[in-house]
């Protein structure tokens, strides 16, 4: 892992793609700005994880067969 130190409005750049800003101080919490192409997912780790788990389990459950529709029967009187 690398730590790098910054200050309040200060970037740093990955890939050439992405810009990582830090807006401001709040405490012992940072606020981060994210720049980064659409194409990119980016997510709080929380998040992440939750979209991991859900990815897991729907691939690994087994799916019941849609159930086939049956037709009413015709209801309509003979011509």
């Amino acid at each position: 892992m690398l730590v790098l130190a910054r200050k309040v409005n200060q970037n740093i750049v990955i890939d050439g793609r992405i810009t990582v800003k830090v807006v401001r101080l709040e405490g012992d919490v940072v606020k981060l700005g994210i720049q980064a192409p659409t194409s990119v997912p980016v997510h709080r780790q929380e998040v992440y994880d939750e979209i991991q788990k859900n990815n897991q389990q729907a691939a690994t459950e087994r799916h019941r067969p849609v159930p086939k529709l049956v037709a009413p029967p015709d209801t309509r009187s003979p011509t």
